[in-house]
């Protein structure tokens, strides 16, 4: 597999290796020894999966206390994944990391605990899989609007099909610093 780095130390973007022929192909999305050794650092306890239409974005969201790390994929479609750093004190508070994911490339994102986390649909639709070192705490959850102009993210739509809850989320310089993730 071929690990990448991100303008993000500890965000990275993996590509593993994909063995076809003309019957279709096989990937080996997890092997722990080997994405450990890579900086993939969690113990995964809990799978998830998302199927949503063109023009869906989930997101931006995050758990504390209780973060999660992820480590994502897109099983079938494209999306483009973001991670947005909101560990108070970290050198890169408030800023992101846009990667596309894509079925036919077999592309994975890592995303520590401490980063907010939200992706968009850009095809028809898109079965969204990620892994979770932690399990899902509802009232621990936090939300940060997705299009926070002082993010800056360049989201491939301007009106996406939100969630009820994912509209009303607040502009991260609006979230008390007392709720969020600590820089280690």
């Amino acid at each position: 597999m071929d690990v990448r780095t991100t303008a993000i130390p500890g965000l990275l973007v993996i590509q593993p290796k994909v063995m076809g022929d003309a019957r279709g192909f096989f990937v080996e999305t997890w092997a722990e020894e080997r994405y450990v050794a890579a900086g993939v650092d969690g113990r995964f306890v809990q799978d998830n999966m998302s199927r949503s239409g063109r023009g869906t974005l989930r997101g931006l969201h995050l758990q504390n206390p209780h973060g999660q790390g992820k480590l994502v994929s897109v099983v079938e479609g494209t999306v483009l994944d973001v991670a947005v750093d909101v560990r108070i004190g970290s050198p890169t508070f408030g800023q992101h990391v846009a990667v596309e994911l894509s079925a036919n490339d077999h592309k994975q994102f890592w995303i520590p605990a401490g980063f907010a986390h939200g992706f968009a649909v850009t095809s028809e639709h898109a079965i969204f899989a990620y892994k979770c070192t932690d399990r899902y705490y509802p009232e621990h959850e936090l939300g940060i609007a997705w299009d926070d102009p002082d993010l800056g993210i360049a989201w491939p739509t301007r009106e996406p099909s939100l969630s009820a809850r994912d509209k009303a989320h607040a502009r991260l310089r609006d979230i008390a610093p007392d709720r969020l993730p600590r820089y280690a």
